[in-house]
């Protein structure tokens, strides 16, 4: 008799758990935008949230300690016209947010360390060029401020935020709507699904299509797929019979799927959040209350289910924390920032551990905040992979940085005259319009502070009279 050999792999016992009641975000009228993006975005700075808002379209950002009750006079980020539909931080710059809306414009955004007082309305840079509303982003993985929009015109643009130009665009590669965008690790290739129910390999700086395979599942319903770090493709969608699945595919052999695991039979579309340290594949579906993950490996069969963790309630969309976020002395592997109607509940996911020393086999080096390549040498052809950085002494975010946006001017091909000075003359209004927004912020804060002062003095006031008036 054959005795059944237990797989041995140290993320077998993974486990999910929700923060506690007081960790949580409560009070926030999450979107009700009928899209199928996340709504939510995490860096180990900020959350970011698309909410509901009148005329236009506005998101809030929360310092990730600001837990509790949410102040509905809190000040949100407010320049669209149209509802947002897909909003991502800049993974080289934790203060830097990009923002998607309907009314077809992504705006870029400086958030500022302190808590603002009111609506921030100016972004650092509007871009326009799609003709209707974008609904996908993502910024490039190792060029510095390379950002991808996708919209429902079926055009991909790629941008170079620091110059507000257009780098590359797409726009006779898809024959209808783009469900999703996804970059391989070094940005050299864009992985995408389409409801002409294809998947896509594309080399964007080619401009053209390396693999594709039509109806990788069977189902009517959208697609999404991600690369994962040794290059294969990781998709889901529904099979003919409505059943949910995540299939594995290697871009060189297209017609079969490497794995392909089949779930439950539920509407909601999964969106895949891939951890390539760990080689865990997170299934996160709207309107569920679960959240399964699965571990892809070398050998068959590739794909090993690993837990499901549940909740009473259904998700809204869920934020995805990068690993440098997570806290590596409780063993942390992955943290999700998930919505609620009206809340945001981190869940975090731990590898149970009895040592207190610092866990390497968990915590290989991770992308850290530092591009490995400028725009203008991606787009020249140069790929590099992510610069890694150790989590052994947890990851210190580092201290404030501006965006500076700088547009050419084509027609002024002088060279810069004289030495360069320690302050360029270009970095003095900016470094005044910081002076003047902080200067303002303290005269508004002494304002708020002297209302008070006064209302405290009138309650007072009154007060004493009704002790007066009851002798």
């Amino acid at each position: 008799m054959s005795r059944r050999v237990v797989r041995q792999s140290k993320f077998r016992h993974v486990f999910g758990q929700a923060a506690k009641a007081d960790q949580s975000y409560e009070d926030i009228r999450v979107s009700k935008v009928t899209w199928d993006s996340s709504f939510c975005a995490v860096n180990p700075k900020f959350l970011a949230i698309i909410v509901e808002a009148g005329g236009g379209g506005a998101f809030i950002v929360l310092p990730l300690a600001k837990t509790g009750r949410v102040d509905k006079n809190y000040p949100l980020v407010t320049g669209h016209t149209a509802p947002v539909l897909d909003i991502d931080w800049c993974p080289h710059n934790d203060n830097v947010i990009a923002s998607a809306s309907d009314d077809t414009t992504i705006m870029v955004w400086q958030i500022p360390d302190y808590t603002p007082v009111r609506n921030i309305t100016e972004p650092v840079i509007t871009l326009e060029g799609h003709s209707k509303r974008v609904g996908i982003l993502s910024w490039h993985p190792t060029a510095r401020n390379v950002l991808l929009s996708a919209g429902g015109d079926n055009v991909i643009i790629i941008w170079n935020v620091g110059t507000g130009e257009v780098l590359l665009s797409l726009d006779d590669l898809h024959p209808d709507v783009i469900h999703s965008v996804c970059w391989n690790s070094n940005g050299s290739l864009i992985a995408t699904t389409c409801k002409d129910k294809t998947l896509r390999i594309i080399d964007p700086r080619k401009g053209q299509v390396v693999a594709e395979r039509a109806r990788p599942h069977e189902g009517a319903r959208p697609l999404r797929a991600v690369f994962t770090a040794d290059g294969k493709l990781l998709s889901t969608g529904f099979s003919r019979m409505s059943e949910r699945q995540l299939a594995l595919w290697d871009p060189n052999n297209f017609e079969e799927p490497v794995a392909l695991q089949e779930m439950d039979t539920s509407n909601g579309v999964l969106l895949p959040f891939y951890d390539p340290d760990s080689s865990i594949v997170y299934l996160c579906g709207k309107g569920d209350s679960s959240i399964r993950y699965f571990e892809i490996t070398e050998e068959a069969p590739f794909v090993h289910y690993l837990n499901t963790f549940s909740s009473k309630e259904p998700q809204r969309g869920v934020g995805f924390m990068p690993k440098r976020g997570l806290d590596v002395s409780k063993c942390e592997i992955a943290r999700f920032y998930k919505l609620h109607e009206r809340k945001c509940e981190p869940i975090i996911m731990t590898v149970p551990r009895k040592s207190d020393l610092f866990q390497d086999d968990l915590y290989p080096d991770t992308p850290g905040p530092e591009p490995a390549l400028e725009a203008d040498e991606w787009l020249a052809g140069q790929d590099a992979e992510p610069v890694l950085i150790s989590l052994k002494d947890g990851y210190v975010p580092p201290k404030h940085r501006e965006l500076r946006v700088t547009k050419r001017n084509i027609l002024d091909a002088r060279p810069p005259a004289g030495p360069r000075r320690s302050q360029s003359a270009s970095d003095a209004p900016l470094a005044q319009h910081t002076l003047e927004t902080i200067l303002e912020e303290i005269k508004a804060l002494r304002e708020r502070v002297q209302a008070q002062e006064q209302r405290i003095t009138a309650l007072e006031n009154m007060l004493c009279e009704l002790v007066d008036g009851t002798d």
